[in-house]
């Protein structure tokens, strides 16, 4: 006889995505784990993902709905459902996202079998380098969130011990970021990860997702938890500092770009400026050589270099790429 296993509170956050959520709920609804709650959080949708979150709640017992009368933000919902979560162990699953049958079965074996406190999956739409599966310290974990590789700071993808979670919560000041820092609050709390590199969860780019819709002020946020990251990690995670600093450089860096390639206008100086100074405060040798490209490297010097430098760059890379695309097509 199979040994009783511990329920997984499964929270999913969800605002204004009728389109993309149905499949959500049908892959938890999928699961192979026995014992599971699912707590949808329904922060305030004004379209109609309430309503198919409603049903399947009316149809399945191991889903709850709670429901917002008005937008507070993903780490708010993320938040209430901590609350309410009964399980012994909680996943993150984002609305937009779906996951493969084994997800859960997968991630509980991971912690079991390597006796780990946190269990990551690999993931499919961030085109991550594929990696073996391996057990990790804390201080290489804290590598392998500054570098990206082989997983993302983000919440969803783990499992994490229920009782942790409701210690930490996530930070609602934080609009943009919050999963780094979230996760890194976790890692200074854990003994062993276990990374399982099947690709169970499946991130999906949508437009008009606050990370693919453009340089905003809320976006920018990431760069100050950013700050506070690289700040607390040269003493929590001395081997992992300079990563830190290059994943800061690197999103500055990126943001820039950005920046560039959605036309200049009154507000663009002053991100560049921003970004310049992000850069300044962080880069050093041992960050500028973890550079995950040349492109990235050349952003990031001259960004270092001041604004106007930046530019000219920049300018000279959007002459130079549709000829590199026209010579290899």
């Amino acid at each position: 006889m199979e040994e009783k296993r511990p329920q997984i509170s499964v929270i999913v956050p969800v605002y204004n995505v009728e389109e993309y959520v149905e499949k959500c709920l049908a892959s938890l609804a999928a699961q192979t784990y026995p014992a599971i709650e699912v707590l949808v959080v329904d922060d305030g949708s004004t379209d109609g993902s309430g309503s198919i979150c409603d049903a399947w709640a009316a149809g399945d017992r191991r889903f709850q709905v709670i429901h917002f009368a008005e937008n507070q933000g993903i780490s708010a919902a993320r938040n209430q459902g901590i609350r309410q979560a009964s399980g012994a162990y909680i996943a993150f699953v984002d609305s937009d996202d779906y996951v493969e049958p084994g997800f859960l079965d997968v991630l509980y074996r991971g912690l079991t079998e390597h006796h780990a406190d946190v269990s990551i999956c690999g993931n499919e739409g961030q085109h991550l380098k594929d990696s073996p599966a391996q057990v990790l310290s804390p201080g290489e974990a804290a590598v392998c969130l500054a570098r990206r590789s082989p997983f993302l700071w983000n919440a969803w993808g783990k499992l994490f011990p229920a009782e942790m979670v409701k210690e930490i919560l996530f930070d609602r000041q934080i609009r943009c970021g919050e999963d780094i820092l979230f996760f890194y609050r976790i890692l200074k709390r854990v003994r062993r990860l276990a990374y399982v590199p099947d690709r169970l969860y499946h991130y999906v780019y949508r437009q008009g997702s606050l990370i693919n819709d453009g340089v905003t002020e809320k976006r920018c946020k990431v760069l100050s938890v950013l700050d506070r990251v690289c700040e607390d990690g040269a003493a929590d995670f001395p081997e992992a500092e300079a990563c830190f600093r290059q994943a800061a450089m690197d999103t500055a860096a990126r943001l820039a770009m950005e920046v560039i390639e959605e036309g200049a206008d009154g507000s663009a100086r002053d991100y560049l400026k921003r970004f310049r100074d992000v850069v300044r405060r962080h880069v050093s040798l041992k960050a500028l050589v973890l550079s995950p490209d040349i492109k990235t490297l050349a952003a990031e010097l001259a960004l270092c270099g001041g604004v106007p430098f930046f530019k000219v760059m920049a300018a000279a890379y959007q002459i130079i790429k549709p000829i590199g695309k026209n010579r290899t097509g």
